[in-house]
This record gives C-alpha cells, sequence and structure tokens, in this order.
C-alpha cells in the first residue's frame, strides 16, 4: 500500500484513505464513498463523502503527464491554483470554493465540495438563465481584478506576486490555440466543419488587417502583465445555481490584461446564445431564453465597467492615478481588451482543437456552417472594433445584426 510520503497518481481507494490518514476529514473506519468526477485532460477530481452523514470534500490532484499525449506537465500549477483560490475567496468572499489544504508532495488541494451549484454550461444548455449572473459575475471581476493591479498593490508586493504566479506552461497553452494557431495553423490542429474551409481561408488565414490586430493582442497578453488573472474563465469554470455562483479552475492564472478574463466569460455567455439561436429554432424554452441571455451578457459587461470604476475609487491613492482624466482611459481601455479578448475566444472555439459545446453537439451541417460563421463574424468584428464597443448593447446589438 502506497503511503502520502511521494507523488503519485491517486485512484479512488487512495483518495479515501488520503482523507482520513492526511486531510483527517473523516474518522478512521468511516464509511465513506469516492468517485471520480473529473473530465478534464491535466487533472484527477474526486468527491469523498460520509455514508453516514453526507458530509463531503473535493480533491483535486494535478496530474504529471497530459492525459491525451503523455507530455510531461508542471505539476507546480496547482500550487498557482490553490494559492490563487484562497486570494480569490478573501477578495471575493462567497464567490469561490473555500480551500482545506494545499499538499506540495502529492500536488493536491482539498476544497469545498460545490455539487449544490451546477456547471454553468450546462444550466444555461438547460434554459435556466439566473438573473442574478450578471451581479455575480462582474462582482467576481471587479473584486478579484483591480485589487492585484499596480494602481491598488504596493509595488513591491506586486513584483512579488508576478514572480510566484508565473505560469509559462499554460501561458503557452493559450499563446498557441487561442492567439495564433487560429489564424495560422502551423501545427495542424485546427478542426475545420466541411464546408467551412474557404471560408475560414478568406476571413481568418486570409485576412491580414484581422492578423494584424490579433497580434497586438497577443502581444498585450504576453507582456502586459496588469492583474493577477484568472486566465480561463469560461462558463465551464463557473458553478451556479439559483442562489449565486463559484468560480472554480484558475490554473492558468498569472499576471496579464485584465479585459482576458472579462472578454472570456463575455464570449463562452455568447456561445449559449448562438447555439440556441441555431440549434433551439422552433424550441419555445430556447426562445424564451434568448432575450434573457442577451440581457445577461449585456448587465455582466456594463456592470463589470461600472464596478470598476468603483473600485477604483474606492482602492486607488496615487494622485496621478486619481485623475479622472487617466481613470477614463485606464477604464476605456480595460473594456477594449475585453471585447478584443472575447472575440479570439469566439473563433478559437470555432475553428481550434478545443471546442465548446455548443458548437461541437450541433451535428446539422445546415445548422453548423452558418452558426459557425455568424460566430466567426462576430469574433472580427469584436477584434477590429474592439475600441468602439463601450457598451453592452452594442454588443448584443452586433450579433443581432450578424443573425438577422
Amino acid at each position: 500500500m502506497k503511503d502520502f510520503r511521494s507523488f503519485f497518481l491517486m485512484k479512488p481507494e487512495d483518495v479515501q484513505r488520503y482523507a482520513v490518514e492526511v486531510l483527517h476529514h473523516f474518522a478512521p473506519g468511516e464509511e465513506t464513498v469516492c468517485e471520480e468526477i473529473g473530465d478534464g485532460n491535466i487533472n484527477y477530481v474526486f468527491r469523498i463523502r460520509s455514508a453516514a452523514d453526507g458530509r463531503s470534500l473535493i480533491v483535486k490532484q494535478a496530474d504529471r503527464l497530459l492525459r491525451s499525449s503523455g507530455r510531461p506537465l508542471d505539476p507546480g500549477r496547482s500550487r498557482i491554483e490553490a494559492a490563487m483560490l484562497k486570494l480569490e475567496g478573501e477578495l471575493a468572499p462567497g464567490l469561490v470554493p473555500k480551500i482545506f489544504c494545499y499538499d506540495e508532495i502529492m500536488s493536491a488541494t482539498a476544497m469545498e465540495d460545490v455539487s449544490a451549484y451546477g456547471n454553468l454550461r450546462k444550466e444555461l444548455a438547460a434554459n435556466r438563465i439566473y438573473l442574478h449572473l450578471s451581479e455575480n459575475i462582474s462582482s467576481f471581476l471587479a473584486d478579484t481584478l483591480l485589487p492585484t493591479s499596480d494602481l491598488a498593490l504596493d509595488a513591491e508586493e506586486k513584483k512579488r506576486r508576478v514572480r510566484f504566479y508565473t505560469n509559462p506552461e499554460l501561458c503557452r497553452i493559450t499563446e498557441d490555440l487561442v492567439l495564433t494557431e487560429p489564424y495560422y495553423d502551423y501545427k495542424g490542429r485546427n478542426i475545420i466543419t466541411p464546408g467551412n474551409e474557404d471560408f475560414v481561408q478568406r476571413f481568418l488565414y486570409d485576412n491580414f488587417e484581422l492578423q494584424a490586430e490579433v497580434g497586438k493582442l497577443r502581444l498585450n497578453f504576453m507582456n502586459h502583465a496588469q492583474a493577477l488573472i484568472h486566465g480561463d474563465l469560461h462558463t465551464g469554470s463557473i458553478f451556479a445555481n439559483e442562489a449565486g455562483i463559484k468560480v472554480l479552475d484558475p490554473e492558468f492564472a498569472f499576471y496579464g490584461p485584465m479585459g482576458y478574463d472579462i472578454g472570456n466569460v463575455t464570449g463562452n455567455l455568447i456561445f449559449a446564445w448562438a447555439n440556441k439561436a441555431f440549434a433551439g429554432r422552433g424550441d419555445a424554452a430556447c426562445e424564451k431564453a434568448i432575450p434573457l441571455l442577451e440581457r445577461v451578457i449585456a448587465e455582466t459587461f456594463d456592470r463589470t465597467r461600472e464596478k470598476l470604476r468603483q473600485k477604483y475609487d474606492e482602492t486607488v491613492t496615487l494622485p496621478l492615478y486619481r485623475n479622472p482624466a487617466f481613470r477614463s482611459f485606464w477604464l476605456d481601455a480595460v473594456m477594449a481588451d475585453s471585447v478584443g479578448y472575447a472575440g479570439t475566444e469566439i473563433i478559437r472555439r470555432t475553428v481550434g482543437d478545443s471546442k465548446v459545446w455548443e458548437i461541437s453537439s450541433v451535428r446539422d451541417p445546415e445548422l453548423r456552417i452558418p452558426m459557425e460563421r455568424a460566430l466567426i463574424k462576430l469574433g472580427i468584428a469584436l477584434i477590429l472594433q474592439r475600441e468602439r464597443l463601450q457598451n453592452g448593447s452594442q454588443l448584443t446589438g452586433l450579433f443581432r445584426l450578424i443573425l438577422e
């Protein structure tokens, strides 16, 4: 029987022992049930529950190999993720799961079980559109982004955090899959729906104006250590129910542009709308959900802007930065980045090899081809017009025009 003084990949029976011997969350001899609940490519996630009283917790272990290819991975990303969740829990209480323990040896994090909440991607697919989403997502963004920036932090503390949260391996995934390959498929990994090859060639691969703007966003992502960002904030990493949200999985966290987080969540909310607009035609529940989704998308964008402004006034003290003209310049730049990165997220999920359910579940080419074209057109417009689109109704209005 393996002990826990050196790393090994745990199976459910190992996690049951681990929860007793290392975490001391359950008593020796207490009957527990453990199941693997994760479906990712780089981690293993387990839920352990007491058979007697239902007490539970989650153990997430970082693999040292990529499941799909066996490529080596640095398990240090789990240290970043655990630290990030703790920090987010301090900055945005109640919006992330509580962290009980991080185990450096086992690259494992024990945390609160949030199974009372549903994966937001699946909730939206089931037409459960919670109107609190814009309030809670915007609060999470404003409360976790600006306070970790140079505007609010002591300069030395901020630079210390930049060192700790340096995450080159996972940043490289974003730099390739999100900000390079959809426009220059140099690794041959893009997956284009048959019938859309010429469209992608014309609108993405041969679109040099677009590529110049994506190049600016890529360089900004790689060099603008603006704030500590989640780095992978999509609707699959947000869990929700009628009561609120929980934000999970910040293993891509690093110091980058705030707009990347804001744009990612915006783009993924738009995927839910696109799926209903095409695959849900004629479905009364889907058609009823669309205006609610539009409202959530527009309000999330607008409330994030407003809460960033409020947080700015509460936390920024340097007189140079307190200047109203500087504040407007800064806020306009953050929201323009957000629009641009929403565009890159939409395009990469449409043509890249990491699809979202809203696209991959649409099997009928008569629906999928026009849906993908609409998404690509939207992504391009968001990137090219990012400095002119400054409110949520402009974003949703743009997609409505494309859908007409």
